[in-house]
């Protein structure tokens, strides 16, 4: 059997707007979700909205106890930004008494939450003044963490300011997939330093209102490998590690941005604006403890003919089709477990050997009801099959002297993703979209339960 540490953090994420459902009621105020929504629903898959996730609003007492019938001992969830603090200053009540309520049933179901403040859904209050492209963001930011923190910080531990901060820079200012589908590489990197800085003065704020907590971020990791050893392919997978995972594990870890990063964004007329103060507080405010998300690998090669100064990242480094790879067809992304060691060396060797947990690994798969045995049971196996593999990995990079204390899959329960809406399946729980008071276990919970329960498995 592979065991793993004592304490060892089993369990699965979700976020706010995926889940809680009742998007613009109770106080809540619009998201760029809701505005898209409102005024683009043909983008989103069979015109599935905000307001049709797994409505967690209303079940999460049932939830919470579905979590401790699995065996799960932690979870990750969001706040809604636009619930807490509708117009980014009053103080909405009643979702304080939902997120309160919320968390100590999390609690009192033996599960430890582990909340994070932004997933994607920035107010639209505050993107009709420019969004993350503002300064203005930075401030917003820090004072809805520093609400946060001190309106739960005596129900929950652990905290994260945002769940793949480099989503929204790319999917928004890069390459057009999210809200407001801009496509500009400098303000893309303007964007993405923002972001870093409301990271930063949110952590400033952890530690003057919590200081006995924890605090980390979660970051998408997708490690570069390049084609072959020649100095132009091994140059294109340094440019796409700055960029993709370096901009922003660098200061969270180490206090500061890659020299080489600041070399490239210069040499490309990339530069963000900044403020004196900027490289002070990125010193004094490194995180306890990263989460990464890991679900496929980053395959790269030189670039053909790149624009000088570039114009987008694929200037700096092509993407390579490796022949050999294995495909989850339903999303197209590569399957590659080795990977999940590879990242756990990295964060040994590389980053201090930092406390780090995955949070996020899972597998997306469209039309699971193909899979529904005669006991109305989802037979999962390739998702039990996927997780061993990567689990296989990780596990031996903790034998060799990772620091990881938790995994974490996407999903707890089916939930709504954005412009796909529930094309692709994640959860323990399936979700009967003809009625969402309607959950059922699928095998892969079951699995869970046993793997938590033995704090191992056996192939």
């Amino acid at each position: 059997m592979k065991k793993f540490p004592t304490n060892f953090l089993w369990g699965a994420a979700m976020s706010a707007p995926q889940t809680e459902g009742h998007s613009l009621l109770n106080g809540k105020s619009a998201s760029t979700w809701d505005h898209w929504f409102e005024t683009n629903p043909e983008k989103f898959n069979a015109n599935q909205g905000p307001a049709d996730t797994s409505n967690i609003y209303e079940l999460y007492k049932e939830d919470c106890q579905r979590m401790e019938d699995i065996g799960l001992n932690s979870i990750r969830t969001s706040i809604a930004w636009t619930r807490l603090l509708p117009d980014g200053k009053t103080l909405n009540p009643e979702a304080v008494a939902f997120y309160r309520d919320y968390f100590q049933e999390i609690r009192n179901h033996g599960v430890e939450p582990i909340i994070n403040l932004f997933h994607f859904d920035m107010p639209m209050w505050l993107m009709e003044k420019g969004g993350w492209e503002t300064r203005e963001s930075v401030d917003a930011f820090a004072f809805y963490a520093k609400t946060a923190f001190e309106q739960f910080g005596d129900l929950v531990s652990k905290w994260t300011t945002f769940n793949e901060p480099l989503v929204h820079v790319e999917c928004g200012y890069l390459f057009g997939y999210h809200y407001p589908a801009i496509v500009d590489f400098k303000k893309a990197v303007q964007v993405g330093y923002h972001t870093l800085m409301a990271h930063t003065c949110a952590v400033k704020a952890f530690r003057e209102v919590l200081p006995q907590g924890e605090i980390g971020i979660i970051l998408n990791i997708s490690p570069a490998y390049a084609r072959s050893e020649s100095d132009a392919d091994q140059q294109a997978k340094l440019a796409s590690d700055l960029l993709n995972t370096r901009s922003f594990l660098d200061p969270a870890v180490h206090g500061h941005l890659p020299e080489e990063l600041i070399a490239s964004i210069k040499e490309n007329e990339l530069t963000p604006e900044t403020q004196a103060e900027d490289t002070q507080l990125m010193a004094e405010n490194t995180v306890d403890f990263i989460g990464l998300n890991y679900y496929q690998p980053r395959r790269v090669q030189a670039p053909t003919n790149p624009a000088k100064p570039a114009k987008m990242p694929s200037d700096l480094y092509g993407a390579y089709d490796w022949p050999e790879k294995r495909i989850n067809p339903y999303r197209g992304w590569e399957i590659y477990p080795e990977a999940m060691y590879d990242v756990a060396i990295m964060m040994k060797n590389d980053y201090k050997n930092i406390p780090w947990f995955v949070s996020e690994n899972g597998m997306g798969v469209a039309d699971e009801e193909r899979f529904l045995g005669e006991n109305g049971m989802i037979q999962d196996d390739y998702r039990i099959e996927f997780m061993k593999e990567h689990l296989d990995y990780l596990h031996q990079g903790i034998q060799e002297g990772s620091n990881c204390f938790g995994y974490q899959t996407w999903t707890f329960v089916d939930c709504w993703s954005w412009l796909n809406g529930y094309r692709n399946r994640y959860g323990f729980y399936r979700v009967d979209l003809d009625n969402q008071f309607q959950r059922s276990v699928k095998k892969s919970g079951l699995w869970f339960k046993q793997v938590v329960q033995d704090n191992g498995y056996t192939n």
